[in-house]
């Protein structure tokens, strides 16, 4: 067995778990990653089958025994590169720790070639097989995997050392054609650099006004024929805007001034891009105040820490409503942004 289910899930699992056994005892129980949407049945598992051996390292099973106390009688505790023969198959572990929790470790079946990869290469929508693939996983990889790209690439070298012929995911479908493919969007997500080029443009708007700038600006681009991608982030799933911020090459933030500083759904947006190490991109500013417009100043700020980003040097200024000043500038942003 690889890894188990959300508690949600736990009964009707073991039931088809049962089923698929057909009086059959589970010899052993991988542990790839213990946070609780695979590992909530591990202790109603091992009620069940009692006899199985838990398989896992030394941070599993510290992590394990928090959740669950000490309930394993039976344990293989490995280490990387360690291989366990069952027989015809032979499985080796490949750890890849902060991928994105401490104790994961990949598993590689070597008869048939099956990486069993835990969260990576996953996707949301587990059982939507005939959706685009990318699409999910690049929202998925973004919002959950996101900050720790240097431990991706690492874990991709390691893989790029074994022969895979098939890729089974946590999350989402099994893999098993054009691996080149998948990998190579993976390397990519994980080095920060622009998977497409495009403007995204995120706006926090009060009365509208904001909105109306951010939308002017995304005309003008895409009568340049640039691709703008526009979101209301008080009205926008947040893990699409993340996910396409981190896609496209330049992002526009747009905001107005709230309580002598910024909206909070910005602030939040913001805090999500550091906190997922946004980086390598052109960023933008537009703001909005009646008396004291300093938003543009305040969103700045976030990104002074951030790695390898560039400023536009036109900043827009809206003064309330969309004036001849403020559409000139935002006709000024629309050129640069597509020199």
């Amino acid at each position: 067995m690889f890894d188990t289910v959300d508690k949600r899930k736990t009964e009707e699992w073991l039931a088809n778990l049962e089923a698929a056994l057909n009086g059959k005892t589970p010899d052993f129980l991988v542990i790839s990653h213990m946070e609780p949407d695979h590992s909530a049945s591990i202790n109603s598992f091992l009620k069940k089958y009692p006899k199985t051996t838990v398989v896992g390292n030394d941070k599993s099973f510290a992590i394990a025994e928090r959740f669950f106390g000490n309930i394993f009688a039976n344990r293989l505790t490995v280490k990387e590169g360690d291989e366990l023969s069952l027989g015809k198959h032979v499985l080796k572990f490949v750890f890849a720790p902060m991928v994105h929790w401490p104790e994961v470790m990949f598993t590689y079946e070597k008869t048939e070639k099956v990486l069993f990869s835990a969260d990576a290469f996953g996707k949301f929508g587990a059982l939507d097989v005939e959706e685009d693939w990318a699409c999910e996983a690049r929202r998925y990889y973004m919002n959950i995997v996101g900050k720790y790209g240097a431990t991706v690439q690492s874990v991709l070298k390691k893989a790029s050392a074994l022969d895979i012929d098939i890729i089974c995911p946590l999350h989402g479908p099994i893999l098993k054609e054009n691996l080149a493919y998948y990998i190579d969007k993976y390397n990519i997500w994980s080095s920060y650099v622009p998977e497409d080029k495009g403007i995204v443009i995120a706006y926090a708007s009060i009365y509208g006004n904001t909105a109306a700038a951010a939308e002017k600006l995304a005309e003008q681009l895409r009568a340049k024929g640039e691709k703008a991608a526009v979101f209301d982030l008080a009205r926008s799933d947040m893990a699409e805007v993340i996910e396409d911020a981190f896609r496209y090459d330049r992002l526009v933030v747009a905001c107005n001034t709230y309580d002598g500083g910024i909206m909070p759904v910005m602030e939040l947006f913001l805090n999500k891009l550091k906190g997922k190490n946004y980086q390598n991109r052109k960023v933008a500013f537009m703001e909005n105040g009646s008396w004291a417009p300093v938003a543009a100043k305040l969103m700045r700020a976030y990104f002074d820490g951030m790695k390898n980003i560039a400023f536009a040097d036109t900043v827009v200024t809206v003064k309330s409503a969309l004036d001849e000043t403020a559409e000139s500038q935002i006709k000024t942003l629309a050129d640069e942004l597509t020199k």
